[in-house]
């Protein structure tokens, strides 16, 4: 299965297929693998011994690769050989997958439940537990265009005025949860773009010391996967074209270069 959902994911996006149509453009050709045999098993890791593997945890199994595969196109610097990046947690997967698909727009809540299941989350637990979703419900949000990000009607604005049948990332300066980039949710680990939000509401502030202290704390300075991931949001910025993002993720880019006594990491492909 592996190596023909690879093969085929290539041609897939070499053919321009992108979103939430190439996680199921790869379903199919997955399942000729599965189909194949009457029965596919797999071994238990309590006893050892085999048991049926039911077709809905295969799938589960299939869209994951896919959405590794796809990350991996935003993630990997271009020069790098490999097809995916499974190093990253599943809430930074999604919503890397969120915004190189859809911005920072309002959008149909369809595609953004594919994801989540494809990360292993759902649309409930983005929007309330972590808060990267914010419920639109087809209603025009005045504040997404105003510059002014410090607008206390947009920063407080809740959650439960959309209808939940569309919405969009919440802004990096709209994630106020006080423990953010600090601890995880359910004993989780904390995902790296929480880390990325933080340090960028830090860097803001214009406390350098307090910057410094963050890095240090959560040892982002030389993270290799954290720098891919600064860069990869710098040129999902320029794309939006919207506030001071782009700058900011630029000059921390700039300072954790500088903190780690490393060169600039190569420029990711993001097509």
């Amino acid at each position: 299965m592996r190596d023909k959902i690879r093969t085929q994911m290539h041609r897939f996006w070499d053919s321009g297929i992108r979103g939430p149509d190439f996680v199921w453009a790869a379903t199919g050709p997955a399942l000729e693998a599965y189909s194949r045999h009457p029965v596919v098993r797999r071994e238990t890791s309590t006893t050892g011994q085999p048991e049926p593997l039911p077709v809905a945890e295969f799938l589960r199994e299939v869209r994951r690769l896919v959405v590794e595969f796809a990350v991996g196109r935003v993630l990997k610097p271009s020069e790098a050989g490999g097809d995916d990046h499974g190093g990253l947690d599943d809430v930074t997967t999604y919503y890397i997958l969120h915004r190189d698909s859809f911005g920072m727009a309002e959008t149909p809540i369809g595609g953004c439940i594919l994801y989540a299941m494809s990360c292993g989350l759902s649309d409930a637990e983005l929007a309330d537990r972590y808060e990267i979703l914010a419920r639109t419900g087809g209603k025009s949000e005045v504040a997404e265009d105003d510059e002014d990000e410090d607008s206390a009607e947009e920063d407080e604005a809740p959650e439960s005025e959309g209808t939940g049948s569309k919405v969009r990332l919440r802004r990096w300066d709209q994630r106020k949860r006080k423990t953010l980039g600090l601890e995880g949710i359910g004993g989780r680990p904390v995902p790296l773009i929480d880390r990325a939000h933080r340090l960028m509401q830090l860097w803001k502030a214009g406390d350098v010391a307090k910057v410094n202290a963050f890095l240090d704390q959560a040892g982002l300075a030389r993270d290799a996967l954290f720098a891919l991931l600064i860069q990869a949001l710098i040129e999902l910025a320029n794309r939006d074209g919207k506030g001071d993002e782009a700058p900011i993720l630029e000059s921390i880019s700039n300072h954790l270069r500088s903190r780690a006594g490393v060169s600039s990491p190569a420029q990711s492909l993001l097509l």
